[in-house]
Protein backbone atom coordinates (compact mmCIF):
# COMPACT_ATOMS: atom_id res chain seq x y z
CA UNK A 1 0.00 0.00 0.00
CA UNK A 2 2.86 2.43 -0.72
CA UNK A 3 2.94 5.62 -2.47
CA UNK A 4 -0.57 6.70 -1.80
CA UNK A 5 -1.07 9.87 -3.95
CA UNK A 6 -1.45 13.22 -1.81
CA UNK A 7 -4.82 13.78 -3.26
CA UNK A 8 -6.15 11.29 -0.87
CA UNK A 9 -5.28 13.51 1.73
CA UNK A 10 -6.74 15.94 0.36
CA UNK A 11 -10.16 14.57 0.06
CA UNK A 12 -10.34 14.59 3.89
CA UNK A 13 -9.16 18.52 4.02
CA UNK A 14 -11.73 19.47 1.55
CA UNK A 15 -14.81 17.81 3.02
CA UNK A 16 -13.71 18.85 6.35
CA UNK A 17 -13.23 22.22 5.24
CA UNK A 18 -16.52 22.46 3.17
CA UNK A 19 -18.58 21.34 6.37
CA UNK A 20 -17.38 23.53 8.76
CA UNK A 21 -15.36 21.09 10.42
CA UNK A 22 -13.81 21.73 13.85
CA UNK A 23 -10.56 23.83 13.75
CA UNK A 24 -7.63 24.10 16.30
CA UNK A 25 -8.40 26.80 18.90
CA UNK A 26 -4.94 28.46 17.96
CA UNK A 27 -4.46 29.73 14.14
CA UNK A 28 -0.61 27.76 14.26
CA UNK A 29 -1.43 24.25 12.86
CA UNK A 30 -0.28 21.86 15.74
CA UNK A 31 2.61 19.89 15.00
CA UNK A 32 1.76 15.84 15.83
CA UNK A 33 4.77 13.70 16.60
CA UNK A 34 6.46 12.59 13.10
CA UNK A 35 7.98 9.60 11.97
CA UNK A 36 11.85 9.01 11.96
CA UNK A 37 13.38 6.71 9.76
CA UNK A 38 14.63 3.61 10.97
CA UNK A 39 11.66 3.28 13.48
CA UNK A 40 10.51 -0.07 14.49
CA UNK A 41 8.31 -2.11 11.86
CA UNK A 42 5.34 -4.05 13.38
CA UNK A 43 3.28 -6.40 12.11
CA UNK A 44 -0.86 -7.14 12.37
CA UNK A 45 -2.07 -10.29 10.41
CA UNK A 46 -0.90 -9.92 6.87
CA UNK A 47 0.29 -6.12 7.34
CA UNK A 48 3.38 -4.85 8.31
CA UNK A 49 3.81 -1.24 9.63
CA UNK A 50 5.56 1.55 11.08
CA UNK A 51 3.50 3.03 14.04
CA UNK A 52 3.28 6.80 14.19
CA UNK A 53 5.61 7.47 16.81
CA UNK A 54 4.30 8.82 20.25
CA UNK A 55 0.65 7.84 19.26
CA UNK A 56 -1.79 5.72 21.79
CA UNK A 57 -2.09 2.34 20.26
CA UNK A 58 -4.72 -0.30 21.27
CA UNK A 59 -5.04 -3.97 19.36
CA UNK A 60 -7.39 -6.40 19.52
CA UNK A 61 -8.17 -9.39 17.62
CA UNK A 62 -9.77 -7.52 15.57
CA UNK A 63 -8.15 -4.42 14.75
CA UNK A 64 -4.86 -2.42 15.97
CA UNK A 65 -5.43 1.09 16.23
CA UNK A 66 -3.28 4.50 16.67
CA UNK A 67 -4.94 7.87 18.65
CA UNK A 68 -3.26 11.22 18.87
CA UNK A 69 -5.14 13.90 20.48
CA UNK A 70 -4.80 17.23 21.91
CA UNK A 71 -7.36 18.30 24.58
CA UNK A 72 -5.95 22.14 24.81
CA UNK A 73 -7.05 22.52 20.50
CA UNK A 74 -9.30 20.29 20.65
CA UNK A 75 -7.95 18.03 17.74
CA UNK A 76 -7.69 14.20 16.86
CA UNK A 77 -6.87 12.04 15.01
CA UNK A 78 -7.41 8.02 14.90
CA UNK A 79 -6.21 5.30 12.53
CA UNK A 80 -7.57 1.70 12.60
CA UNK A 81 -6.12 -1.01 10.38
CA UNK A 82 -8.64 -4.18 10.16
CA UNK A 83 -7.64 -7.58 10.25
CA UNK A 84 -8.14 -8.74 6.84
CA UNK A 85 -11.48 -10.81 6.19
CA UNK A 86 -12.94 -12.76 3.27
CA UNK A 87 -14.17 -10.44 0.51
CA UNK A 88 -15.37 -11.19 -3.02
CA UNK A 89 -13.45 -10.35 -6.22
CA UNK A 90 -14.73 -6.79 -7.04
CA UNK A 91 -12.65 -4.53 -4.65
CA UNK A 92 -15.92 -1.55 -4.92
CA UNK A 93 -18.38 -4.43 -3.54
CA UNK A 94 -15.71 -4.82 -0.62
CA UNK A 95 -14.94 -0.99 0.13
CA UNK A 96 -19.08 -0.65 -0.02
CA UNK A 97 -19.39 -3.45 2.17
CA UNK A 98 -16.28 -1.61 4.51
CA UNK A 99 -18.50 1.31 4.08
CA UNK A 100 -21.77 0.09 5.25
CA UNK A 101 -20.75 -2.52 8.02
CA UNK A 102 -17.62 -0.40 9.68
CA UNK A 103 -17.24 3.11 8.88
CA UNK A 104 -21.20 3.81 9.43
CA UNK A 105 -21.06 1.89 12.85
CA UNK A 106 -18.84 4.14 14.09
CA UNK A 107 -19.75 7.56 12.70
CA UNK A 108 -22.60 8.81 10.90
CA UNK A 109 -21.57 10.08 7.21
CA UNK A 110 -23.00 13.58 6.03
CA UNK A 111 -22.66 12.28 2.59
CA UNK A 112 -21.99 9.20 0.32
CA UNK A 113 -18.00 8.98 -0.13
CA UNK A 114 -15.89 10.86 -2.58
CA UNK A 115 -14.04 8.33 -4.47
CA UNK A 116 -10.51 8.49 -6.38
CA UNK A 117 -9.69 6.12 -9.11
CA UNK A 118 -8.61 2.50 -8.55
CA UNK A 119 -5.04 1.60 -8.10
CA UNK A 120 -2.97 -1.33 -8.08
CA UNK A 121 0.23 -1.84 -5.94
CA UNK A 122 1.74 -5.61 -6.15
CA UNK A 123 -1.22 -7.23 -6.70
CA UNK A 124 -3.25 -5.69 -4.31
CA UNK A 125 -6.19 -3.39 -5.90
CA UNK A 126 -6.77 -0.09 -3.81
CA UNK A 127 -10.19 1.46 -3.08
CA UNK A 128 -10.08 4.87 -1.56
CA UNK A 129 -13.16 7.51 -0.32
CA UNK A 130 -13.39 10.20 2.14
CA UNK A 131 -16.21 12.03 3.67
CA UNK A 132 -17.65 14.39 6.11
CA UNK A 133 -19.36 13.17 9.72
CA UNK A 134 -21.32 14.16 12.64
CA UNK A 135 -21.29 12.29 15.70
CA UNK A 136 -22.52 13.60 18.92
CA UNK A 137 -22.59 16.97 17.65
CA UNK A 138 -19.16 17.05 16.54
CA UNK A 139 -17.86 16.95 12.93
CA UNK A 140 -15.00 15.70 10.83
CA UNK A 141 -13.84 13.72 8.59
CA UNK A 142 -13.22 10.03 7.91
CA UNK A 143 -11.70 7.74 5.23
CA UNK A 144 -11.90 4.38 4.15
CA UNK A 145 -8.89 2.40 2.14
CA UNK A 146 -9.43 -1.10 1.41
CA UNK A 147 -7.41 -3.37 -0.39
CA UNK A 148 -8.72 -6.75 -2.07
CA UNK A 149 -6.77 -9.56 -3.60
CA UNK A 150 -7.34 -13.27 -3.92
CA UNK A 151 -10.77 -12.75 -2.31
CA UNK A 152 -8.97 -11.18 0.67
CA UNK A 153 -9.72 -7.54 1.92
CA UNK A 154 -8.18 -5.32 4.27
CA UNK A 155 -9.32 -2.19 5.70
CA UNK A 156 -7.99 0.82 6.90
CA UNK A 157 -9.95 3.92 8.64
CA UNK A 158 -8.83 7.36 9.39
CA UNK A 159 -11.15 9.58 11.77
CA UNK A 160 -10.16 13.69 12.19
CA UNK A 161 -11.25 17.00 12.94
CA UNK A 162 -8.31 18.66 12.08
CA UNK A 163 -5.80 18.79 8.57
CA UNK A 164 -2.61 19.00 11.28
CA UNK A 165 -2.38 15.36 10.81
CA UNK A 166 -2.06 14.98 7.56
CA UNK A 167 2.15 14.02 7.58
CA UNK A 168 1.54 11.12 9.77
CA UNK A 169 -1.38 9.55 8.38
CA UNK A 170 0.74 9.72 4.66
CA UNK A 171 3.47 8.47 6.92
CA UNK A 172 1.43 5.49 8.20
CA UNK A 173 -0.03 4.54 4.62
CA UNK A 174 3.41 4.50 2.99
CA UNK A 175 4.72 2.56 5.28
CA UNK A 176 1.88 -0.24 5.26
CA UNK A 177 2.92 -3.31 2.82
CA UNK A 178 0.85 -6.49 2.80
CA UNK A 179 1.83 -9.87 2.37
CA UNK A 180 2.41 -11.07 -1.58
CA UNK A 181 -1.36 -12.14 -2.69
CA UNK A 182 0.57 -15.20 -4.20
CA UNK A 183 1.56 -16.35 -1.01
CA UNK A 184 -2.46 -16.19 0.30
CA UNK A 185 -4.50 -19.30 0.04
CA UNK A 186 -7.89 -18.79 -1.98
CA UNK A 187 -10.58 -17.58 0.61
CA UNK A 188 -12.19 -20.81 -0.88
CA UNK A 189 -10.52 -22.96 2.83
CA UNK A 190 -12.41 -19.92 4.82
CA UNK A 191 -15.51 -20.21 3.01
CA UNK A 192 -15.56 -23.34 3.22
CA UNK A 193 -15.18 -23.72 6.94
CA UNK A 194 -17.71 -20.39 7.32
CA UNK A 195 -19.87 -22.87 5.47
CA UNK A 196 -19.19 -25.64 7.86
CA UNK A 197 -19.78 -23.86 10.94
CA UNK A 198 -22.98 -22.10 9.32
CA UNK A 199 -24.41 -25.35 8.58
CA UNK A 200 -23.51 -26.69 12.35
CA UNK A 201 -25.40 -23.30 13.21
CA UNK A 202 -28.17 -24.21 11.08
CA UNK A 203 -28.56 -27.37 12.25
CA UNK A 204 -31.54 -28.23 14.40
CA UNK A 205 -31.22 -27.84 18.24
CA UNK A 206 -30.10 -30.39 20.42
CA UNK A 207 -32.82 -30.47 22.98
CA UNK A 208 -34.69 -32.95 25.65
CA UNK A 209 -37.84 -31.47 24.93
CA UNK A 210 -40.60 -33.43 23.06
CA UNK A 211 -40.61 -30.97 20.01
CA UNK A 212 -38.90 -28.92 18.14
CA UNK A 213 -41.26 -28.85 15.02
CA UNK A 214 -44.05 -27.18 14.69
CA UNK A 215 -46.44 -27.46 11.26
CA UNK A 216 -48.63 -24.75 11.62
CA UNK A 217 -52.30 -24.97 9.68
CA UNK A 218 -51.28 -21.75 7.76
CA UNK A 219 -48.33 -23.61 6.12
CA UNK A 220 -46.00 -22.15 7.89
CA UNK A 221 -42.95 -24.18 9.97
CA UNK A 222 -40.92 -23.86 12.43
CA UNK A 223 -37.99 -25.14 13.90
CA UNK A 224 -35.86 -24.72 17.33
CA UNK A 225 -32.21 -24.41 16.24
CA UNK A 226 -28.98 -22.90 18.27
CA UNK A 227 -29.51 -19.07 17.70
CA UNK A 228 -32.86 -18.90 16.17
CA UNK A 229 -36.15 -20.36 15.53
CA UNK A 230 -36.27 -20.76 12.00
CA UNK A 231 -39.55 -20.36 10.17
CA UNK A 232 -40.18 -21.46 6.38
CA UNK A 233 -42.76 -21.44 3.94
CA UNK A 234 -42.57 -22.01 0.13
CA UNK A 235 -39.31 -19.90 -0.65
CA UNK A 236 -39.63 -17.55 2.56
CA UNK A 237 -37.52 -18.09 5.72
CA UNK A 238 -37.82 -16.18 8.87
CA UNK A 239 -34.88 -16.12 11.27
CA UNK A 240 -36.38 -15.31 15.11
CA UNK A 241 -33.29 -14.15 16.47
CA UNK A 242 -32.80 -15.08 20.10
CA UNK A 243 -31.73 -12.25 22.20
CA UNK A 244 -28.30 -11.48 21.86
CA UNK A 245 -26.15 -9.31 24.29
CA UNK A 246 -23.33 -8.83 21.85
CA UNK A 247 -25.62 -6.44 20.02
CA UNK A 248 -24.73 -2.69 21.36
CA UNK A 249 -26.09 0.40 20.28
CA UNK A 250 -25.20 3.94 21.33
CA UNK A 251 -28.58 5.17 20.96
CA UNK A 252 -31.88 4.09 19.59
CA UNK A 253 -31.61 5.65 16.35
CA UNK A 254 -32.68 3.41 13.62
CA UNK A 255 -29.38 3.69 11.73
CA UNK A 256 -27.42 2.67 14.88
CA UNK A 257 -30.02 0.45 16.15
CA UNK A 258 -30.19 -1.24 12.75
CA UNK A 259 -26.13 -1.24 12.26
CA UNK A 260 -25.63 -2.41 15.60
CA UNK A 261 -27.84 -5.81 14.84
CA UNK A 262 -27.04 -6.09 11.56
CA UNK A 263 -23.33 -6.42 12.32
CA UNK A 264 -24.08 -9.09 14.68
CA UNK A 265 -26.99 -11.02 13.65
CA UNK A 266 -26.64 -10.81 9.07
CA UNK A 267 -23.34 -10.10 8.17
CA UNK A 268 -21.27 -12.86 9.73
CA UNK A 269 -22.86 -15.38 7.21
CA UNK A 270 -23.25 -13.33 4.31
CA UNK A 271 -21.10 -10.89 1.62
CA UNK A 272 -21.24 -8.39 -1.20
CA UNK A 273 -23.72 -6.46 0.23
CA UNK A 274 -25.53 -4.05 -2.22
CA UNK A 275 -28.10 -1.40 -1.31
CA UNK A 276 -28.35 -1.21 1.79
CA UNK A 277 -31.13 0.75 3.30
CA UNK A 278 -32.89 1.77 6.72
CA UNK A 279 -36.26 2.52 6.93
CA UNK A 280 -37.69 6.02 7.90
CA UNK A 281 -38.19 6.47 11.62
CA UNK A 282 -42.27 6.66 12.10
CA UNK A 283 -44.53 8.05 14.51
CA UNK A 284 -45.55 5.03 16.79
CA UNK A 285 -45.37 4.15 20.50
CA UNK A 286 -43.49 1.06 19.31
CA UNK A 287 -40.85 2.18 17.13
CA UNK A 288 -39.84 -0.10 14.24
CA UNK A 289 -36.45 -0.67 12.90
CA UNK A 290 -35.85 -2.17 9.41
CA UNK A 291 -33.11 -2.27 7.27
CA UNK A 292 -32.88 -4.40 3.65
CA UNK A 293 -29.79 -4.90 1.28
CA UNK A 294 -29.52 -7.70 -0.88
CA UNK A 295 -26.73 -10.14 -0.06
CA UNK A 296 -24.78 -13.52 -1.43
CA UNK A 297 -25.38 -16.27 1.23
CA UNK A 298 -22.18 -17.92 2.12
CA UNK A 299 -24.04 -21.47 1.97
CA UNK A 300 -25.54 -21.48 -1.32
CA UNK A 301 -23.53 -18.83 -2.78
CA UNK A 302 -26.89 -17.56 -4.03
CA UNK A 303 -28.11 -13.77 -3.98
CA UNK A 304 -31.06 -12.80 -1.52
CA UNK A 305 -33.11 -10.22 -0.02
CA UNK A 306 -32.60 -9.93 3.46
CA UNK A 307 -34.70 -7.68 5.96
CA UNK A 308 -33.86 -7.34 9.34
CA UNK A 309 -36.77 -6.07 11.82
CA UNK A 310 -37.74 -5.54 15.23
CA UNK A 311 -41.22 -3.60 16.53
CA UNK A 312 -42.07 -4.64 20.17
CA UNK A 313 -40.47 -7.94 19.59
CA UNK A 314 -37.42 -9.28 19.46
CA UNK A 315 -34.76 -9.12 15.72
CA UNK A 316 -36.32 -11.14 12.70
CA UNK A 317 -35.05 -11.56 9.72
CA UNK A 318 -36.45 -12.51 6.32
CA UNK A 319 -35.11 -13.98 3.79
CA UNK A 320 -36.68 -14.28 0.25
CA UNK A 321 -35.09 -14.70 -3.50
CA UNK A 322 -36.05 -11.46 -4.74
CA UNK A 323 -37.72 -7.82 -3.09
CA UNK A 324 -40.49 -8.52 -5.09
CA UNK A 325 -41.27 -12.03 -3.15
CA UNK A 326 -40.81 -10.18 -0.02
CA UNK A 327 -43.17 -7.42 -0.70
CA UNK A 328 -45.74 -9.77 -1.97
CA UNK A 329 -45.35 -12.47 0.95
CA UNK A 330 -45.35 -9.75 3.62
CA UNK A 331 -46.93 -6.61 2.34
CA UNK A 332 -44.33 -3.96 2.94
CA UNK A 333 -42.90 -1.74 0.43
CA UNK A 334 -40.97 0.29 2.62
CA UNK A 335 -40.39 2.95 -0.63
CA UNK A 336 -43.89 4.09 0.27
CA UNK A 337 -44.13 3.97 3.90
CA UNK A 338 -43.33 7.35 5.53
CA UNK A 339 -43.35 9.30 9.10
CA UNK A 340 -47.09 9.07 8.94
CA UNK A 341 -47.84 5.43 8.12
CA UNK A 342 -50.52 3.33 9.82
CA UNK A 343 -49.17 1.49 12.11
CA UNK A 344 -50.71 -1.95 11.01
CA UNK A 345 -48.79 -1.91 8.03
CA UNK A 346 -46.09 -3.56 9.99
CA UNK A 347 -48.59 -6.14 11.51
CA UNK A 348 -47.33 -9.10 8.81
CA UNK A 349 -43.76 -8.98 9.92
CA UNK A 350 -44.66 -8.48 13.79
CA UNK A 351 -46.95 -11.31 13.92
CA UNK A 352 -44.40 -13.57 12.73
CA UNK A 353 -42.66 -13.53 16.13
CA UNK A 354 -45.83 -15.77 17.36
CA UNK A 355 -44.45 -18.57 15.47
CA UNK A 356 -41.68 -19.14 18.03
CA UNK A 357 -44.41 -21.85 19.77
CA UNK A 358 -43.83 -25.25 19.81
CA UNK A 359 -45.74 -28.60 22.04
CA UNK A 360 -45.69 -29.35 25.25
CA UNK A 361 -44.57 -33.15 26.12
CA UNK A 362 -45.24 -35.08 29.50
CA UNK A 363 -41.36 -35.34 30.08
CA UNK A 364 -40.66 -32.04 29.81
CA UNK A 365 -41.22 -30.30 32.97
CA UNK A 366 -39.29 -31.82 35.89
CA UNK A 367 -37.87 -28.97 37.77
CA UNK A 368 -38.78 -25.90 38.94
CA UNK A 369 -40.41 -23.18 36.70
CA UNK A 370 -40.93 -19.54 37.91
CA UNK A 371 -42.48 -16.36 37.37
CA UNK A 372 -41.59 -12.69 39.01
CA UNK A 373 -43.61 -9.51 38.39
CA UNK A 374 -43.66 -6.04 40.15
CA UNK A 375 -44.83 -2.89 38.70
CA UNK A 376 -45.63 0.86 40.25
CA UNK A 377 -48.46 3.31 39.96
CA UNK A 378 -48.04 7.13 40.47
CA UNK A 379 -51.22 8.82 41.47
CA UNK A 380 -51.72 12.49 40.89
CA UNK A 381 -53.93 15.43 42.15
CA UNK A 382 -56.65 16.15 39.40
CA UNK A 383 -56.73 19.75 40.30
CA UNK A 384 -53.10 20.65 41.62
CA UNK A 385 -50.96 18.05 39.74
CA UNK A 386 -49.12 17.66 42.83
CA UNK A 387 -48.14 13.60 43.69
CA UNK A 388 -50.76 11.73 45.63
CA UNK A 389 -48.49 8.74 46.63
CA UNK A 390 -47.50 5.18 44.63
CA UNK A 391 -48.69 1.51 44.57
CA UNK A 392 -46.55 -1.08 44.20
CA UNK A 393 -47.69 -4.49 43.31
CA UNK A 394 -44.99 -7.36 43.59
CA UNK A 395 -46.01 -11.22 42.80
CA UNK A 396 -43.59 -14.34 42.73
CA UNK A 397 -45.57 -17.80 41.24
CA UNK A 398 -44.16 -21.15 40.87
CA UNK A 399 -44.58 -24.66 39.75
CA UNK A 400 -42.47 -27.61 41.29
CA UNK A 401 -42.52 -31.25 38.63
CA UNK A 402 -40.99 -33.91 40.26
CA UNK A 403 -41.15 -37.24 39.09
CA UNK A 404 -44.28 -39.52 38.82
CA UNK A 405 -46.65 -36.86 37.11
CA UNK A 406 -46.62 -35.05 40.97
CA UNK A 407 -46.05 -31.23 41.04
CA UNK A 408 -46.21 -28.39 43.98
CA UNK A 409 -47.80 -24.69 42.73
CA UNK A 410 -47.42 -21.95 44.72
CA UNK A 411 -47.93 -17.84 44.81
CA UNK A 412 -47.48 -14.54 46.66
CA UNK A 413 -48.43 -11.27 46.26
CA UNK A 414 -48.18 -8.06 47.78
CA UNK A 415 -49.84 -4.53 47.06
CA UNK A 416 -48.21 -1.94 48.76
CA UNK A 417 -50.06 1.93 49.14
CA UNK A 418 -49.81 4.86 51.90
CA UNK A 419 -47.20 2.72 54.11
CA UNK A 420 -50.00 -0.23 54.42
CA UNK A 421 -49.18 -3.66 52.67
CA UNK A 422 -51.55 -6.38 51.65
CA UNK A 423 -51.22 -9.84 51.07
CA UNK A 424 -51.87 -12.83 49.02
CA UNK A 425 -50.99 -16.36 49.01
CA UNK A 426 -52.42 -19.03 46.98
CA UNK A 427 -50.94 -22.94 47.03
CA UNK A 428 -51.29 -26.06 45.84
CA UNK A 429 -50.36 -29.93 44.89
CA UNK A 430 -51.37 -33.09 43.78
CA UNK A 431 -50.64 -35.01 40.14
CA UNK A 432 -50.44 -33.29 36.60
CA UNK A 433 -51.29 -34.61 33.15
CA UNK A 434 -50.86 -33.69 29.45
CA UNK A 435 -53.97 -34.01 27.88
CA UNK A 436 -53.23 -33.57 24.58
CA UNK A 437 -49.93 -31.08 22.92
CA UNK A 438 -51.34 -28.11 24.14
CA UNK A 439 -53.53 -28.37 27.54
CA UNK A 440 -52.05 -30.16 30.80
CA UNK A 441 -54.75 -30.50 34.05
CA UNK A 442 -53.50 -29.84 37.69
CA UNK A 443 -55.24 -32.25 40.52
CA UNK A 444 -55.69 -29.49 42.84
CA UNK A 445 -54.53 -25.39 42.56
CA UNK A 446 -56.47 -24.02 45.58
CA UNK A 447 -58.33 -27.04 46.08
CA UNK A 448 -60.37 -27.59 42.16
CA UNK A 449 -58.71 -29.20 39.63
CA UNK A 450 -57.67 -26.53 37.11
CA UNK A 451 -56.74 -26.85 32.87
CA UNK A 452 -54.42 -24.54 31.38
CA UNK A 453 -53.54 -23.94 27.86
CA UNK A 454 -49.66 -24.12 27.60
CA UNK A 455 -46.69 -23.57 24.95
CA UNK A 456 -43.31 -23.41 25.27
CA UNK A 457 -41.03 -20.44 23.51
CA UNK A 458 -37.47 -20.72 22.55
CA UNK A 459 -34.24 -18.77 24.09
CA UNK A 460 -30.95 -19.81 23.29
CA UNK A 461 -29.97 -22.87 25.68
CA UNK A 462 -33.53 -23.13 27.01
CA UNK A 463 -37.44 -22.25 26.89
CA UNK A 464 -39.63 -20.91 28.39
CA UNK A 465 -43.34 -22.04 29.51
CA UNK A 466 -46.16 -20.08 28.53
CA UNK A 467 -49.64 -20.81 30.15
CA UNK A 468 -53.28 -19.51 30.57
CA UNK A 469 -56.68 -20.85 32.57
CA UNK A 470 -58.15 -22.65 29.67
CA UNK A 471 -61.75 -22.21 30.90
CA UNK A 472 -61.34 -18.51 32.25
CA UNK A 473 -58.64 -16.88 29.96
CA UNK A 474 -59.36 -13.19 30.81
CA UNK A 475 -57.36 -10.47 29.12
CA UNK A 476 -55.65 -13.81 26.47
CA UNK A 477 -52.44 -13.04 27.86
CA UNK A 478 -50.23 -15.97 28.66
CA UNK A 479 -48.11 -16.23 31.76
CA UNK A 480 -44.65 -17.17 31.33
CA UNK A 481 -42.24 -19.11 33.35
CA UNK A 482 -38.39 -20.00 33.19
CA UNK A 483 -36.77 -22.63 34.05
CA UNK A 484 -34.16 -22.17 37.17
Amino acid sequence: MKKLVLVLITIVLIVTTASSQVKPKQKSKEKAPTQKQGDQKQTFDIATYTPPKGWKREATDAAVQFIHQDSVKGTYCIIMLMKSLPGTSVPKQNFDTAWQTLVKEIVTPLQEPKMEPSTVEKGWSLEYGAAPFEKDGEQGAVMLVTATARENMVSTVIITNSDSYTANVMEFLNSITLKDPNTLSQTTTQKTQDVVAQKEISAPAKTAFAFNTTNFDDGWTSVEKADWVEVTKGTSRVLLHYPNNGIKAANTDPDVMCSAAWNVLVAPRYSNIQNYKVGPSVLDYERPYYAEAFLTDNTSGKTVFVVLFKKGTGWMEFITPSREAFIQTFKVDISKIDYYVDSDVWNPMKLMANYNRFAIGAGDFTGKWSDHFSSNTYYANVYTGLSAGMSTYSSSQSFEFFSGNKYKWNLVAVNSYGGSSQFAQGKGQGTFKVLNNWQIYFSEMEGKPKTYNAYFSCVKGSRILWVIDAQYPGSGLYTGFSKE
